[in-house]
Parts: C-alpha cells; sequence; structure tokens
C-alpha cells in the first residue's frame, strides 16, 4: 500500500465521542461546540469569549475579512503563494486579491513586499504560516498600523506553534485556524476565528448563524430560542456539535500530536540534510508544531522525483500552485514575485502525519 501524504490521527476515543455526539441527538451547534471553543481558548491562553468555532478555516477567513469591512470594489494584500479558498473569500465579498511575493527561506509573506502595492483601496492584508514556518506577523502588522489597514492573521498551519512565548493566535488581531480533515488537529472538518474584542466575538457569532441576533448560550445548552432579530449579514457557518465532540478528543492529545509531528520533521531533516539539488525547509522556531515538510527540488526535476516517489509507493502533494496564475484572477494587480515563480516550480509536500511510522519514514 502507498504511504499517503495525510492521514489523521484518530483512535478509539473520536470514535466513541462519534457515537455519543449522535446519540445525545442535537446535531447543530451546542454544548460540545461550546467545550471545544473552550478548550481552544485555554490552549491559546485567551478568554473564552473570543474564541469562535465555525464549519470550516475557509468560512473562518471570510468571516475575519468581513469583520475587516471588505466589500465590492475593495482589495486585498495577499502572497500569491496561498491557499486558493483565501483568494475566493475575498472575491465572494466582492473585492480583488493583490498578490505580493514572499521570502525564499520560510515561503510566508515578504513584508517589504507589501507597502508598494497598498493604495485607497486596500481594506485588508492577510499573513499567513506556511508548513513548518511562522511569518513576521510583527512587521505586517507595524505596516497596516501605519498605513490604517487590518492584518488577518491566517493561521491554518500552525495550530500548537508558539513564538515568544505565546500560542499562536493569542497575540495576532484577528486570526483563523482551519480544522480540516488533514490540518495538525481536525474536527473532520472545521474552523475558528479568534479576536480581540468581545464585541468583534458577538458580531462573528451572530454571523456564523444566519445573522440570528440571540443570546446562544441557548444552543450551547441544547436548547433554541425561537424568536430574533437579524441586523445584518449572515451565513450558515456554525460547528455541528459532533465535530464539536471529535475536536475536543483531538484537543485530548494536543501534546502527543506536538511530539510526533516534531519527531517526523526531525527525521527527515537529519535524513535529507546535504543532498545536492534538494532544499530543505526552515524551522524558524522552536516552539512550532510543523505541518508539511516541504522540499524544493531544483534544476527542473520536480515530475522526476514525483513519479520515482509513486513508483516506490510514496505519495506526494504540491501546496500550492501561485494564485496569479489561475485565470479567474488574471486582472489583479500584482507586485514582482520572482520568489513565487521559483519556487511553484519546486515544492514537493512529503507525507507528514503523526504515527508515521520509522520505517516508512526513510
Amino acid at each position: 500500500m502507498n504511504i499517503p501524504v495525510f492521514k489523521p490521527y484518530f483512535s478509539q476515543e473520536e470514535e466513541d465521542a462519534s457515537v455519543a455526539a449522535i446519540k445525545l441527538g442535537w446535531l447543530g451547534p451546542g454544548s460540545y461546540v461550546r467545550e471545544f471553543e473552550a478548550r481552544l481558548a485555554a490552549f491559546l491562553g485567551v478568554a473564552e469569549e473570543l474564541v469562535v468555532a465555525v464549519n470550516t478555516g475557509t468560512s473562518a477567513v471570510h468571516l475575519a475579512l468581513e469583520l475587516c469591512g471588505v466589500g465590492h470594489g475593495d482589495e486585498v494584500i495577499t502572497p500569491s503563494f496561498n491557499n486558493i479558498a483565501d483568494f475566493q473569500m475575498i472575491r465572494a465579498l466582492g473585492a480583488k486579491p493583490v498578490f505580493c511575493d514572499i521570502m525564499d527561506d520560510t515561503l510566508t509573506i515578504y513584508p517589504a513586499s507589501i507597502e508598494a502595492l497598498i493604495s485607497d483601496k486596500t481594506k485588508a492584508i492577510i499573513c499567513l504560516d506556511y508548513g513548518c514556518a511562522l511569518c513576521d506577523y510583527r512587521a505586517v502588522k507595524e505596516i497596516g498600523d501605519r498605513h490604517g489597514i487590518p492584518v488577518v492573521h491566517d493561521a491554518a498551519h500552525a495550530f500548537g506553534s508558539s513564538a515568544d512565548g505565546h500560542k499562536i493566535g493569542a497575540q495576532s488581531e484577528i486570526c483563523t485556524f482551519s480544522f480540516d480533515p488533514v490540518k495538525n488537529i481536525t474536527c473532520i472538518d472545521g474552523g475558528a476565528v479568534v479576536v480581540k474584542t468581545i464585541e468583534q466575538a458577538q458580531k462573528l457569532r451572530y454571523m456564523r448563524l444566519l445573522g440570528q441576533q440571540q443570546d446562544q448560550k441557548n444552543l450551547y445548552q441544547n436548547k433554541r430560542a425561537w424568536t430574533y432579530d437579524v441586523g445584518g449579514a449572515g451565513y450558515r457557518y456554525h460547528l455541528a456539535n459532533l465535530h464539536g465532540a471529535i475536536g475536543i478528543e483531538q484537543m485530548k492529545k494536543i501534546d502527543d500530536i506536538y511530539r510526533e509531528r516534531q519527531r517526523v520533521f526531525r527525521s527527515y531533516d537529519r535524513a535529507l540534510r546535504g543532498i545536492e539539488g534538494l532544499k530543505l525547509p526552515i524551522m524558524n522556531g522552536e516552539g512550532i508544531m510543523p505541518f508539511i515538510y516541504i522540499v524544493r527540488v531544483l534544476q527542473r526535476r520536480r515530475q522526476e522525483f514525483i513519479q520515482y516517489m509513486s513508483d516506490h509507493g510514496v505519495d506526494t502533494g504540491i501546496h500550492w500552485q501561485p494564485g496569479h496564475g489561475f485565470s479567474v484572477f488574471a486582472d489583479c494587480r500584482r507586485g514582482p514575485l520572482p520568489v513565487t515563480e521559483a519556487i511553484g516550480q519546486q515544492i514537493v509536500t512529503l507525507p507528514t502525519y503523526p504515527g508515521l511510522s520509522d520505517q516508512d519514514i526513510a
């Protein structure tokens, strides 16, 4: 059998939690969602009220951008080297992405490429962590503050990581996470937005539930409120109770997941160091939970590398294709993208997940 690129880290506990959630009979947002949010908040070191769980990481980005006031005719500066979800959420709000470049070492946003792209239409900046590296959020935030532009920190790859003694998500102005099937923890699918004020969190809670302005404490007790006002935009973005139950069990083993992902990263790093034509990723901190291990295959040999791995039973991936190359974004503004252009033809994702055996790594 092939060694897959991703594999969930499940055990009997997730199965038991799923059965219990189904037997409870309350399948919408409920008590398991409340507990999951509480566990996220305690882990991140923030107030429970400031963590809002949603159904996907994509929804989290959408709500974060809407919280920034992004709308028709606006622009959002983002690395072209980003997940398609962020671009599509910008587009869904009637705005356009403006593509900037990335750093050659970490493959995260290049702060010096941002300022020249700012215009009177710029409504937000997205910075993101990548693979096993953290972006320079502080540098990006300084640029945003200087121009009065909010920064959305997309930390889909960095849940569980720390920097400067704090968990990623605790210091950002607006931070989004993804808990999809392949992320550091999974809810099958899910996401979260972490904000700084109760007012922001309240608005997010209304928006995730079709704009219904009701006290969601009822939902957290597996009860409904049948009367409410609707004061603004809303979406069906709530997290299901079943998915919350799985997320709770994943959070209980977060320390094991951290150790396992570190083990896989270190094993690859030791074994692949010094191979000609192969550039390895940089983990720019001690407290990082590696998400994916990305190598850069040089000398235009990527396809040969991928085929060789496949012939020997090892699946690989490509994360991601640069956004400026998609036809739907061909008319979007962009700055010089030399690093993005280069790595778009080089990157390969190796299998990275807890439980990957030493034999499989070898």
